[in-house]
């Protein structure tokens, strides 16, 4: 077993909250460079993306739906 793979094995054990820190702060180790301009990019999208379902658009569905639809994607 490789050391990536005992590592992987041991941060599976941990509780679903330490395991999303422990993702967070290894993603935040990789030093990717953000671009200036994605902070506004992400607001005007979801200005437009609410102005389209304001006007009948598009349709909206539950929390609950939409997080069911996305956890059947990634099994």
């Amino acid at each position: 077993m490789t050391a990536l793979q005992k590592i992987e094995s041991l941060a599976m054990h941990l509780e679903p909250t330490d395991r999303a820190l422990l993702a967070e702060h290894l993603i935040a180790s990789l030093d990717i460079e953000k671009d200036e301009n994605v902070d506004e990019l992400w607001a005007r999208e979801a200005e437009a993306r609410y102005e389209a379902y304001k006007r009948g658009e598009t349709e909206s569905v539950s929390a609950e739906v939409a997080l069911a639809k996305a956890r059947e994607k990634l099994k």
